[in-house]
């Protein structure tokens, strides 16, 4: 397929969100010219509405990671961070954003990113988090602003937990972020942003609650990244957001009416043999290949623990306009890697049984322990709860030395076959 045909076979939604997306690194280009200021922060937890309440732009870098490795150049990233000093141990997408840094710092658009003025940290379940940011700290020699959210080890979330996080915005990280931005937090404007997240997200929540269907007419994984790239990035908060989510569950309600699946990247995808749920991030240096492995089997993933990694929305939390502070506390507790291993387990049984799967697959990554440790007893007490198959594949985020084609697609389909034993037996016992 040439580019320009690929191009046209882009959904509406995907070609407005790329124009969001370059509109984007446009403003981060011009930033440092228009003295507006700029904020590396993660996705997990991240105060999207207060960053843009106080005009901060935001760069993320879990996501140049991951769009470096699309592009097919963490390779060269990860290799340039190796060389001077980091193991080949350390996690592959901080690797690879080191590298980014020192060979210009380039984003998609080709321009270098500003840098930070502020770095902003909202811890949530991931340790390397905080080594990264003093990395950056070493880099970029800025302010850094801490807030530490407490996990949930207990599978609850506490008053005595909101109130430290509250604690934290008030006496210190709104204090910094406004003496970097140079003006005061107006409450007003991160109400109105809230009340845009809010709709947003009911939006982002029917998207994802269609794959309820059948036949499911999205795949919520791989085409589950796509979906939650505005409104876990830059956008959550904003008319664009609105603007895109609107349109995305119009185009997901005219596949349900039409009684049509997800677009793969061959085309619409036929017969959904195997409807599967997914733990854990996908691999991003073979993204495409990688969704073939499923898609050419007619599998379909129904429903992934990937896209809540920035918001369990569809557990029913919304952003609320009336306690805003309050919100954006129990936002950055209830996102995905904060749960502890009991929370993630009951998610995903509740997942198999809600959008009737056939079974559930582990991908884990070698890089990331927030998704990884664990894994093994989510499958076996999985496997006991509901009586399916669980599957169980390994490669990396954005390293690709860890990704073997073969072997992986060999574990698929010897995976989808221990479905269609599990089919034959319960057809023999009937």
């Amino acid at each position: 397929m040439n580019p320009r045909d690929a191009e046209a076979s882009k959904e509406p939604s995907m070609l407005l969100q790329k124009e969001l997306l370059a509109d984007h690194y446009t403003r981060l280009a011009r930033a440092k010219a228009e003295g507006r200021p700029v904020v590396y922060t993660f996705v997990p937890g991240n105060l999207t509405e207060l960053i843009s309440s106080l005009g901060f732009l935001p760069v993320l870098p879990e996501i140049n990671a991951l769009q470096s490795a699309m592009r097919k150049k963490s390779a060269d990233f990860i290799n340039r961070a190796e060389k001077i000093g980091h193991s080949e141990d350390v996690c592959t997408y901080v690797k690879c954003d080191i590298g980014m840094s020192k060979a210009g710092n380039l984003g998609p658009t080709g321009e270098p990113l500003p840098k930070p003025d502020l770095l902003l940290l909202s811890y949530t379940g991931c340790f390397t988090f905080m080594k990264w940011f003093e990395l950056l700290k070493q880099e970029y020699d800025c302010p850094v602003a801490m807030l530490h959210v407490p996990y949930q080890g207990d599978g609850e979330i506490t008053g005595a937990m909101i109130a430290y996080i509250l604690d934290q915005l008030r006496t210190s990280v709104i204090p910094l972020m406004e003496k970097v931005a140079g003006r005061k937090l107006d409450m007003s404007e991160l109400s109105r942003r809230l009340a845009l997240s809010s709709r947003a997200e009911d939006d982002f929540v029917a998207v994802l609650e269609s794959a309820k269907r059948r036949p499911a007419p999205i795949d919520a994984y791989f085409g589950g990244v796509f979906y939650i790239g505005p409104i876990f990035s830059a956008f959550r908060g904003s008319d664009d957001a609105v603007r895109y989510y609107a349109a995305l569950r119009s185009e997901v309600e005219q596949r349900v009416a039409a009684g049509e699946g997800p677009i793969t990247p061959d085309g619409p995808m036929g017969e959904q043999k195997y409807r599967l749920v997914v733990e854990g991030p996908p691999n991003w240096t073979s993204f495409r290949d990688f969704w073939r492995m499923f898609s050419s089997e007619g599998a379909v993933f129904v429903a992934s623990t990937y896209t809540k990694v920035g918001g369990l929305y569809d557990g029913g939390f919304r952003h609320d306009p009336e306690r805003p502070l309050d919100s954006l506390a129990r936002y950055c507790m209830g996102c995905y890697t904060n749960l502890n291993l009991p929370s993630r387990i009951d998610l995903i049984e509740r997942y198999v049984r809600e959008y009737g799967a056939d079974g559930f697959l582990i991908h884990s990554v070698k890089s990331c322990n927030s998704f990884s440790a664990g894994q093994l007893l989510i499958l076996r007490e999985l496997e006991k709860r509901t009586g399916l198959a669980g599957g169980f594949i390994e490669s990396d985020l954005v390293d690709p030395r860890y990704f073997s084609a073969a072997n992986i697609k060999n574990r698929i389909e010897s995976y989808l076959q221990m479905i269609e034993q599990k089919r034959g037996g319960k057809r023999g016992a009937a």
